[in-house]
């Protein structure tokens, strides 16, 4: 009998849809209370996750997806982060 590998599964603060974890962005939260973009997806904090899609982060910053996750306020400077990041991943 094989044994089956289990795919963590993460929820977008945008969209809502649950995608494998790897395929998504991580923003943390830090005991410090900094917010910025976790690109290993293993440093210590709260983290929230993202779909690699520009209508995602439009999503999570209207309705206050990420805000919510992290429970605390989001920094613009945070989202023009993520929006240089998100027009670099889909340039490629």
């Amino acid at each position: 009998m094989a044994v089956t590998k289990k795919i963590p599964q993460r929820q977008c603060a945008g969209c809502g849809e649950k995608k494998n974890k790897k395929e998504m962005i991580r923003v943390l939260k830090t005991s410090e209370e900094e917010v910025f973009i976790d690109a290993t997806g293993k440093k210590n904090g709260r983290g929230a996750y993202l779909c690699p899609s520009m209508d995602c982060l439009i999503k999570a910053r209207r309705n206050k997806g990420l805000e919510r996750s992290l429970k605390m306020p989001i920094p613009d400077k945070v989202y023009e982060q993520l929006e240089k990041e998100l027009t670099e991943l889909e340039a490629r």
